[in-house]
């Protein structure tokens, strides 16, 4: 998804290891905030394809409905998978 390299070596850009780690944090918070930012459109341009037929001032009981279980779908399906894929990682650990 990103175009970041993560092999980059920030320790030419850091004083100090410390320094280096910290940044790599850093840039790792800002990719997880991407991640969620990306999500949270992707969220709402398909549930807003399936659900909104006609746009207008309000939202009617129908499609603030189908918005909301469109949404709680994707989130479930998104924590199903994150826990899938963390579960096969810490098996693969333990082998």
């Amino acid at each position: 998804m990103s175009d970041f390299d993560s092999d980059l070596d920030l320790s030419r850009m850091a004083s100090s290891p410390g320094e280096a780690e910290e940044l790599q944090r850093m840039i790792a918070v800002e990719q997880q905030k991407a991640q969620f930012t990306a999500q949270v459109h992707n969220f709402m341009d398909v549930c807003w394809e399936k659900c909104v037929e006609k746009p207008g001032t309000k939202l009617d009981s129908r499609t603030e409905s189908c918005l909301v279980s469109c949404v709680d779908r994707f989130i479930d399906t998104t924590l199903l998978i994150t826990n899938r894929f963390a579960q096969m990682v810490q098996k693969g650990a333990h082998q």
